[in-house]
């Protein structure tokens, strides 16, 4: 049986012919190569301790060692903002960042909607301080996130790509009105045009939910 590999997300399929569409990223059969068998990484194995009074067992583990990889010669090194942004991508830096709205954005819509039912300044007040830690961690967010796009799935513009974009982008610009239409009017959750408030808050909660959706289906493969 034949392996392909995606060369976007590293999908891997098993079949005489590659998937019409990768299941993850949604690229076409063209983006599939055929690699081998032993080009998948393995799982590491516990070594098992072999007791220094069998000499059989250590010389077959001596044996069946493998020989160690020959040394490759060091890349040149990197400088400057290149160098920001390979350590961005070998620290997972984006999937890191992300968290930060993902885990206050909903706080801050139940408050926002607490403070609209109960007419509570300090629970409107506490979901303002959540709102500006997001839109503060929105610049690495957006940076590492285009970089991850770029250097790692190759900018494919599928329909996944398309969509986790869309709703990324959707999640800024609503929580950026959502923070400065507070900012410039605190009575809003008091006033007729609270609902529409409330509801740009909801779409933004749910275009991050989407795109957090996308991002741990294009990590984890499945």
């Amino acid at each position: 049986m034949k392996v392909w590999q995606c060369t976007v997300c590293k999908y891997i399929h098993r079949g005489e012919e590659p998937p019409e569409k990768c299941p993850v990223c949604g690229v076409d059969k063209s983006k599939f190569i055929e690699i081998d068998e032993s080009m998948i990484p393995e799982r590491p194995v516990r070594k098992v301790a072999v007791k220094e009074s069998d000499p059989v067992a250590a010389s077959t583990a001596a044996k069946a060692a493998p020989e160690p990889p020959k040394k490759q010669p060091p890349p040149p090194p990197e400088t400057g903002f290149e160098k920001i942004k390979s350590l961005a991508l070998k620290h997972h830096v984006h999937p890191v960042s992300v968290h930060t709205p993902n885990g206050i954005l909903p706080i801050a819509v139940v408050l926002w909607i607490l403070a609209w039912i109960f007419d509570s300044e300090l629970l409107a007040k506490a979901a303002m301080i959540n709102m500006i830690f997001v839109v503060l961690a929105f610049p690495v967010v957006i940076f590492t996130g285009i970089l991850e796009w770029q250097k790692k799935y190759q900018g494919a513009l599928t329909p996944v790509f398309k969509t986790k974009i869309l709703a990324a982008a959707l999640t800024t610009v609503s929580c950026v009105i959502s923070l400065l239409w507070y900012l410039f009017d605190p009575t809003v959750l008091s006033s007729p045009k609270a609902f529409v408030f409330i509801l740009v808050n909801i779409v933004m909660v749910a275009a991050a939910g989407v795109a957090g959706f996308i991002g741990g289906k294009l990590v984890f493969k499945d």
